[in-house]
C-alpha cells in the first residue's frame, strides 16, 4: 500500500507500482470505440503509460495536453492515458482538446488495470480511481521508469519521464 495525499489529506491505494526491471503486466483496456487494446498490441515500442484519476480535473487534463504535445516529437514511442473515465467521455475531452498523438484508454469495466498495477486508490473521496502516476517501458515492455505523484493534485515530472527515454 502507497500513501499519497490530496490536497494535504492522506489516502492510500491498493498497493505500489511495479518495480523498475520488472516486466509490465499485460492489460485489457477499452479503447473511445469500444475495442480492446492490450499493452501486447504495443509490442517494439516505446511506451509511456500516463495514468490518472478522471479527465474532468483540471491537472488530469494538464497532462494529457502535455503528453500529447511531446509525444508528436517521440520516435517509437506511444502514450497511453489510462483513467477509469467512461470512453465517451475520453472521446469527448479528445475531440474538444484537438488531441491526436496520445491514446486515451478506459479502465472502466472491472478496474482491473488499477488493481494489476496497484493504483486503485482505497480510501478517502477518490476510492475506487487510480493514482496518479506514470510508467515508461521499454520496446521489450520492461519497465525502465516509475513516478507516483506523491500530491495527486501534482503534476508528474514530464521531463524526467521523457528524458529516460
Amino acid at each position: 500500500m502507497a500513501t499519497i495525499t490530496l490536497k494535504g489529506n492522506s489516502i492510500n491505494t491498493l498497493g505500489e507500482l511495479p518495480k523498475i526491471g520488472e516486466k509490465a503486466k499485460n492489460f485489457r483496456l477499452v479503447k473511445n470505440d469500444l475495442s480492446v487494446a492490450q499493452l501486447d498490441d504495443f509490442k517494439g515500442s516505446r511506451v509511456i503509460l500516463n495514468i490518472f484519476p478522471s479527465l474532468d480535473t483540471g491537472t488530469c487534463a494538464a497532462s494529457v495536453r502535455k503528453f500529447n504535445k511531446e509525444a508528436s516529437e517521440l520516435v517509437n514511442t506511444k502514450v497511453l492515458c489510462i483513467s477509469r473515465d467512461l470512453p465517451f467521455a475520453q472521446s469527448r475531452f479528445c475531440g474538444a482538446e484537438g488531441i491526436e498523438n496520445v491514446i486515451t484508454l478506459s479502465d472502466f469495466s472491472d478496474g482491473k488495470f488499477g488493481k494489476d498495477y496497484g493504483l486503485e486508490i482505497i480510501s478517502g473521496p477518490l476510492s475506487g480511481l487510480h493514482s496518479r502516476a506514470i510508467i515508461v517501458l521499454n520496446e521489450s515492455g520492461t519497465i525502465i521508469y516509475t513516478e507516483q505523484v506523491s500530491e495527486i493534485v501534482n503534476e508528474p515530472n514530464y521531463d524526467f519521464a521523457l528524458k529516460i527515454l
